[in-house]
């Protein structure tokens, strides 16, 4: 077996040793002493009457609303499958007591579940058009005047 005295890898760039010590220069001698305020950058006036879009209201709205539009649609969906569990554990009785000839309700209210989770459906989609759409149609032309005031004061 013979030795081969070239490196395999590249060799690192040779960095000077780092001083852990602090830089006094920067940071103050005495801590309690006053120092010299930084002075203020200059404020340009606002020209427009809407806040920027990170801080505006309406983004709060929109969540809020968005909010409330999952919960509803979820609750309808997982609410009924949770009843559903609940009488299949505790009430096993109850649901095999038949309804009709031979169907058990513990099968009907099984297969009301695909309705149920239609419903669930329907209702996210009427609260989207109800309450988060018209949100986020007024955000998004308020968004566009921005940027069109933007670029006409360039």
């Amino acid at each position: 077996m013979s030795y081969d005295s070239s490196p395999s890898y590249p060799v690192p760039p040779h960095h000077p040793p780092h001083n852990s010590s602090p830089s006094y220069s920067t940071q103050p001698t005495y801590p309690w002493a006053s120092q010299q305020p930084e002075p203020e950058p200059a404020r340009q006036p606002n020209r427009h009457r809407h806040t920027a879009l990170g801080h505006h209201s309406d983004l709060r709205v929109l969540r809020t609303a968005y909010r409330w539009q999952r919960r509803v649609a979820t609750l309808t969906a997982l609410g009924y499958f949770t009843l559903f569990l609940v009488l299949s554990a505790w009430a096993p009785s109850f649901m095999t007591r038949e309804v009709a000839d031979g169907l058990p309700l513990g099968l009907m209210l099984g297969l009301f579940q695909m309705p149920v989770t239609c419903v669930a459906i329907a209702l996210y989609e009427y609260t989207a058009r109800r309450g988060v759409d018209p949100i986020a149609e007024r955000i998004r032309k308020q968004t566009e005047l921005d940027t069109k005031r933007a670029e006409a004061g360039r």
